[in-house]
């Protein structure tokens, strides 16, 4: 025998979980015209990838819904849609003129709750339409992070760390919004003080494709030359830059192997010596020892 699951605000699984719990208020599926049907405009998810929705349709066309959407009854015998969007606009793309849908009774604020649960736990949202979902519920129904972390299943700390996410600066947040790059990057940004610095580096990840653990070296690099106060200017940084082509041509001609080299403005850095196989390590470390004398 299955076990009753808890209410809305009480329990994740009774939002979420259409497949095997039929939704409080409904005795049935019903088939619903699609044209009384209209979107949640409190919806979380902002994006639809036209492609993708294309895909659905396709296998719409051929297979019909199989899972219903769940709705709540609107004004005027319409429907507004509590989860489900997607194979809403899909079906609309492959010319349904009804789709199966649950009833629910609902209110404006446990829509959108049920909205987003659904989409975050099928990894549907990206990290800043999930951040504006986080800051409108708070901010609209007076809740604390904390009693937002009971309604909707998360840690507090998760959602600290989304809402911090809209502290970055507006290109950032589009290019977490496209996934140009990930909360790992986000967090380690958000470690650097200053935007014009969280901006710079950003670039820096989209120019040089730097990993997580890269773009942490590199906000701790920021962080220490703010804090010695000798970050260089954009003038000095490009002397410095000439500078060490020079040394790095200079190297590579008298070792006679490609040198790389890397260096922050406090100083730190170090120079790689390349080589293709043992003779040439040899003649490298002979050279070195030439040098010892």
């Amino acid at each position: 025998m299955a076990v009753k699951r808890n209410a809305l605000g009480r329990g994740l699984d009774s939002l979420i979980s259409m497949d095997d719990v039929q939704p409080s208020g409904s005795s049935a599926i019903n088939e619903i015209a699609i044209h009384l049907i209209k979107p949640n405009p409190d919806q979380p998810r902002t994006n639809f990838n036209e492609e993708a929705l294309e895909e659905l349709a396709t296998s719409i066309r051929e297979h019909g819904i199989i899972q219903p959407l769940t709705v709540r009854a609107a004004d005027a015998g319409t429907y507004m849609i509590i989860s489900g969007e997607r194979r809403f606009r899909a079906a609309k793309l492959a010319g349904l003129e009804s789709v199966p849908a649950y009833v629910r009774t609902a209110n404006d604020g446990q829509i959108t709750e049920m909205a987003l649960i659904e989409n975050i736990q099928r990894e549907d949202l990206n990290a800043i339409e999930i951040a504006l979902t986080f800051r409108k519920l708070i901010d609209q129904y007076e809740l604390t992070q904390e009693r937002l972390s009971e309604r909707i299943g998360k840690k507090r700390a998760t959602i600290a760390n989304f809402l911090r996410l809209l502290k970055l600066p507006a290109e950032v947040q589009l290019g977490l919004r496209d996934k140009t790059v990930d909360m790992g990057h986000a967090r380690a940004l958000l470690s650097v003080e200053k935007p014009t610095q969280q901006l710079r580096l950003y670039n820096e990840i989209l120019k040089k494709g730097l990993s997580v653990r890269q773009v942490e070296q590199r906000a701790k690099e920021i962080n220490e030359e703010s804090a010695n106060g000798d970050a260089p200017k954009p003038g000095k940084e490009k002397s410095r830059s000439s500078e060490f082509d020079v040394l790095k041509k200079h190297l590579s001609k008298s070792f006679g192997v490609p040198v790389n080299m890397s260096c922050s403005a406090n100083g730190k850095g170090k120079i790689t010596f390349q080589f293709s196989n043992e003779a040439e390590l040899e003649r490298i470390i002979a050279l070195f020892d030439t040098l010892k004398h």
